[in-house]
């Protein structure tokens, strides 16, 4: 795998091994449909095997905010409560609550991140956002993906659906 995607598949490994040494049937992850298209396919209520393998041509349907839960004792669940939020009504929420933030989202000599990950993989994007309102407004007009400082996006087009299918969160 090239070198973001070997990070990924470490922290996959990782996930797997917590997940069965405690046979937690469910864990809870904060992504959003619109930080990457994979991601789009998930469920609010998304099920993976017992090896944490998620079959993304088997979802099930989720039909005018009715959610399928009851699943087999081998099935484990990734809940995405945030699944419908964008990146905009994020930060309202930081904004609106008062969440501290860590600083590496503002601008420093033109430059912010809009995705923390690996130090390695991860790199920042160009911007004069230096507050909360500011970002808010830079994203308001911005094409730029959320994810365009991530190298893992521009390694291979599919490199997030196969990391994602073998239990990636």
């Amino acid at each position: 795998l090239p070198a973001a995607a070997r990070s990924a598949a470490r922290k996959t490994y990782g996930l797997k091994k917590i997940l069965k040494e405690y046979k937690f049937k469910g864990v809870i992850a904060g992504i959003r449909r619109d930080e990457q298209g994979t991601r789009a396919k998930e469920r609010f209520f998304s099920p993976r095997d017992d090896q944490g393998v998620w079959d993304v041509k088997n979802q099930p349907p989720e039909f005018w905010d009715q959610y399928t839960t009851n699943y087999p004792a081998n099935v484990h669940l990734r809940i995405h409560p945030l699944l419908s939020w964008t990146e905009i009504d994020i930060w309202k929420y930081i904004k609106r609550e008062k969440i501290p933030v860590v600083n590496l989202y503002f601008s420093k000599n033109g430059k912010r991140y809009r995705s923390l990950g690996d130090k390695d993989i991860t790199n920042p994007v160009n911007s004069q956002a230096k507050n909360i309102d500011e970002i808010i407004d830079e994203l308001m007009c911005t094409r730029i993906s959320e994810r365009a400082g991530r190298v893992m996006d521009h390694e291979e087009e599919d490199i997030f659906e196969k990391l994602r299918s073998k239990g990636y969160m």
